[in-house]
């Protein structure tokens, strides 16, 4: 399996000696959330990355979550490249086996549980664990039977998007030419996830979708992992509208640092610093309360996860309308989920403060969680 720490020389922010100490006494002492990562460990070698997803051979990565620091993540599975038990990785059936892996894996771990209230983050600080919220980025093919939203419940689901780029019968996706927006059974679809208690994340629809869901909902969403159109133009990030009206919403976006994704013209090498050029231009846009991190890493090579799975994940769509840009090997900074700590270190440098960044990195997310799951 790929290193949890060290598999590539991804850099550490540089502080000052007192700015160390300060990092310290955040991490001792502060919650912390990421709002989309995946922790499942992959082979070391990509060319068994389609094998690997057809297997239940899942290992959560323990060594470079406890480099992270967290106390909650939002679990991605997963999630669009699951193929155990047909070729739509979207299937009821391809989700519940998911499902079922990761309770059987964390029912196995002292030092992890599922989080399934606001308050489990406080809890699994209090604790010295991990909470593991399990967050499906869409909905599974559940047709009219809206029903099976509270089999996901049961089955320890707690966020759940819309779509996943490629629209089904909820909603337009970002891959989608014609953005068609929510359809009717999505708006069904909204109303049984806020009476039930799942957070509706909107990271991978459409725009016109993430505007109407916003319309419909009666409770804050997420977009749990995107970034600023008006800093990189592609499909993958949210315009301007999306991200002002999910303010007025008063939910959250987490930035993500997925492999050229949150890229920028004064940083076209994809690292943190450009990473950093859409939190702060959304900071500058709409106001850190509604602003936090959901890195959209794992534990492998991202890259080339991205090459094999191109068609299933919607790469070349969700790129669309972007400018040319130079490839990486990694994201530098933010290479994997133990690179976590990086954000707190930047935030400390760039003259953030104390409430400020435990805003960033807990408080926005525990508010919309209290407001939707409870």
């Amino acid at each position: 399996m790929a290193k949890q720490i060290g598999r590539v020389d991804s850099r550490w922010i540089e502080l000052s000696d007192s700015e160390e100490n300060r990092f310290e006494k955040i991490m001792e002492g502060m919650c912390k959330v990421s709002l989309h990562d995946h922790t499942i460990v992959f082979p070391e070698d990509p060319s068994n990355y389609i094998e690997f997803a057809g297997s239940g051979e899942w290992l959560i990565g323990l060594e470079g979550l406890s480099r992270a620091g967290l106390d909650a993540v939002f679990e991605g599975l997963m999630d669009g490249i699951y193929l155990a038990r047909s070729r739509d990785p979207w299937s009821w059936e391809n989700i519940v086996y998911q499902l079922g892996l990761i309770s059987w894996l964390v029912d196995k771990l002292e030092c992890v549980f599922i989080g399934r209230s606001a308050d489990d983050i406080i809890r699994a600080h209090d604790e010295d664990r991990l909470a593991i919220y399990i967050h499906l980025e869409g909905a599974p093919h559940m047709g009219e039977e809206l029903e099976l939203v509270r089999h996901l419940y049961g089955f320890g689901v707690r966020c759940m998007g819309i779509v996943y780029s490629v629209g089904n019968e909820y909603g337009s996706g970002l891959a989608d030419e014609k953005d068609y927006g929510l359809t009717p059974l999505g708006a069904e679809l909204v109303d049984e996830m806020n009476s039930i208690g799942i957070a509706i994340d909107l990271a991978h629809a459409n725009d016109l979708t993430c505007l109407e869901v916003m319309e419909v909902s009666s409770k804050p969403v997420f977009i749990t992992h995107a970034g600023a159109r008006g800093v990189w133009p592609s499909r993958r990030m949210k315009p301007d509208k999306v991200l002002e009206r999910l303010a007025d919403n008063g939910g959250v976006i987490g930035i993500e640092a997925s492999p050229h994704t949150t890229l920028s013209k004064e940083h076209p090498y994809h690292s943190i610093e450009s990473v950093m050029d859409h939190f702060k231009y959304i900071e500058d846009l709409i106001g850190l309360d509604h602003l936090a991190f959901g890195p959209d890493t794992l534990f492998g090579d991202h890259v080339a996860l991205h090459r094999v799975f191109r068609d299933y994940l919607s790469i070349g769509a969700s790129r669309s309308g972007s400018p040319n840009y130079i490839e990486v090997p990694y994201v530098d900074g933010l290479e994997n989920p133990g690179d976590f700590p990086n954000i707190i270190r930047w935030l400390i440098r760039n003259g953030y403060s104390d409430n400020e960044i435990e805003k960033i990195v807990f408080r926005n997310i525990h508010r919309v969680l209290k407001h939707t799951i409870g």
